[in-house]
C-alpha cells in the first residue's frame, strides 16, 4: 500500500563537501512528492527551524500550485472556496494598483477569510437565504455578516461576468441596520478639542519619594487628535484622506494647498472609487490653523502626526479623547465618522445650498437630503404654513383643475 503523502513542505539540504572543501552551501528547499524545489535561503549548520523567508517561500509555492479551475461549469459542480480565490486574486491586483492602504487590504483578506471557512466545500448551487442565515447565526453580528455576504455576492457577480458559471446565484443580506446619524452640538466640539488640547500624559512613579504616585507629566499625547478634530469638523473629509494629509505634495498624501487653500483629498496616484474626494476650499479659519502649524513647526510632514511620524489610525486616541471629554452616547456612539455627520448637520442646519453643501463634502444630493435634509430650517417649511393659512376661494380642488384642464383640451382640439 503507498504511503500517504505528507504534502509540500520545507527540507533542509546540508552542506555538499568535497576532499574537504565546501562545494554547496546548506540550503532550505521544498519537497512535494519526488520534486525538489529550491527556496534561494541559506541555511546554517545549526539551524533547526526554517527562517520566515523560507516558509514565505512555501506559502507561495503552495499559493501557486492552486489555481481554480477558470472554465465554463454549473453551479452545482463549482465550489464557492474557488470563487472566493478568484475574487480575492482580482480585488488584490486593485487595490496594488490603486495604492490602498494595508489596513483595506487586510480587512478584505479578513472578509474572504471568514466566508471560506464557512463557505468553503459547499457547491456554488447551495448559496442560498438558507445558508446565508446560518452564516449570520454564525458570525454573531447582523452588521459584520451583512458586509462579508456583500463580498461573496461581489464575488459571484464577478465570476459570472468573467463567463465561468451557468446559472442565477442570489446571496441573501440581513436587513440593513439603522444608520447612525450622531452629531456634535457646538458645546460637545469645544468640549473634545479642549479635551485633547489640555490632557497631559499620566505617569506612575517607581522609585523615589513619589513612588506610586501618579504624576502629571509635560507630554500631550492627543494635540494630533485635536488637530484631525478641526479638520474633520471644517470640512466633513473622511479619516482616512485627513490622515494622510500633507502640506507636501508625495505619492499616497492627500495635498493641501495652503497658497491657494485647496484640500485635494484623494491622495496622489490613487485611483478615485465611488467614495468621493473631490477637492474642496479650505473654510478661512482652518486655513489658518494649518499655515500655522507648517509655520511654527508643529508639524513634519503630515497634519496628523505623532512623535513626527503620520498615524495609520486614530481610534484609540479618538476614543481615549471621547472619554475624557465625557459625551453622551444616549444618542449613539461617537467615532471620527462622527465628524463627517456634524460637518454636513452644521451645513444644513446653516440653511447652506444643498448643491453646493453635497460637493463640498464630497456626496450626492441625494443622500445629503435623505441623511440630512431635515436638519434644513426651509424643511418643509412651505407645507407647515399652508396648513394655517385660510382657504383662498381663488383656488380650485384637484376636481376642479381636472375638468378645466379637460375643457382646455376639448377647445385645444376643436381650434
Amino acid at each position: 500500500m503507498p504511503r500517504i503523502s505528507k504534502g509540500p513542505r520545507l527540507y533542509k539540504r546540508k552542506a555538499k563537501r568535497r576532499n574537504g572543501r565546501l562545494i554547496a552551501n546548506a540550503v532550505w528547499t521544498i519537497r512535494d512528492g519526488d520534486r525538489e524545489v529550491a527556496t534561494g535561503v541559506f541555511a546554517s549548520e545549526a539551524e533547526r527551524k526554517p527562517p520566515k523567508a523560507a516558509e514565505d517561500a512555501l506559502v507561495r509555492y503552495i499559493t501557486s500550485k492552486y489555481r481554480p479551475p477558470r472554465r465554463v461549469r454549473d453551479i452545482e459542480d463549482i465550489d464557492v472556496a474557488d470563487v472566493l480565490a478568484i475574487y480575492h486574486a482580482h480585488r488584490e491586483a486593485i487595490y496594488i494598483e490603486r495604492g490602498s492602504p494595508q489596513s483595506e487590504v487586510t480587512e478584505f483578506a479578513d472578509r474572504i477569510g471568514r466566508l471560506n471557512d464557512f463557505f468553503g466545500g459547499k457547491m456554488l448551487a447551495e448559496v442560498n437565504a438558507q445558508t446565508c442565515g446560518q452564516y449570520v447565526k454564525v458570525r454573531g453580528r447582523p452588521g459584520g455578516a451583512r458586509r462579508d455576504l456583500e463580498d461573496l455576492r461581489a464575488a459571484i457577480n464577478h465570476h459570472a461576468r468573467e463567463g465561468l458559471h451557468r446559472g442565477l446565484v442570489r446571496v441573501a443580506l440581513p436587513a440593513r441596520g439603522a444608520g447612525r446619524d450622531r452629531w456634535l452640538t457646538r458645546n460637545e466640539a469645544a468640549a473634545l478639542l479642549w479635551a485633547c488640547w489640555r490632557y497631559r500624559e499620566i505617569q506612575t512613579r517607581h522609585r523615589g519619594p513619589h513612588k506610586n504616585q501618579k504624576i502629571e507629566t509635560s507630554k500631550r499625547p492627543l494635540r494630533h487628535i485635536a488637530r484631525f478634530i478641526l479638520i474633520g469638523l471644517y470640512t466633513g473629509t473622511r479619516a482616512g484622506a485627513i490622515a494622510s494629509a500633507s502640506p507636501y505634495r508625495e505619492k499616497g498624501r492627500s495635498y493641501v494647498d495652503l497658497e491657494n487653500g485647496i484640500f485635494y483629498r484623494l491622495a496622489q496616484g490613487r485611483r478615485p472609487t465611488k467614495k468621493r474626494q473631490p477637492p474642496a476650499p479650505i473654510p478661512n479659519r482652518l486655513l489658518a490653523h494649518m499655515r500655522r502649524w507648517v509655520r511654527t513647526g508643529a508639524i513634519e510632514s503630515h497634519f496628523v502626526e505623532f512623535n513626527g511620524a503620520a498615524v495609520k489610525s486614530v481610534k484609540s486616541g479618538f476614543r481615549s479623547a471621547v472619554g475624557l471629554a465625557r459625551l453622551s452616547t444616549d444618542a449613539g456612539k461617537v467615532t471620527p465618522h462622527t465628524l463627517r455627520h456634524t460637518a454636513a448637520t452644521w451645513l444644513m442646519q446653516r440653511g447652506a445650498d444643498p448643491w453646493k453643501s453635497a460637493g463640498f463634502l464630497g456626496m450626492s444630493v441625494e443622500v445629503l437630503l435623505n441623511t440630512y435634509g431635515h436638519q434644513h430650517p426651509e424643511f418643509l417649511r412651505e407645507a407647515a404654513v399652508a396648513i394655517t393659512t385660510k382657504p383662498n376661494k381663488n383656488i380650485v380642488s384637484g376636481v376642479d383643475r381636472g375638468v378645466d384642464l379637460a375643457a382646455y383640451r376639448e377647445r385645444r382640439r376643436k381650434a
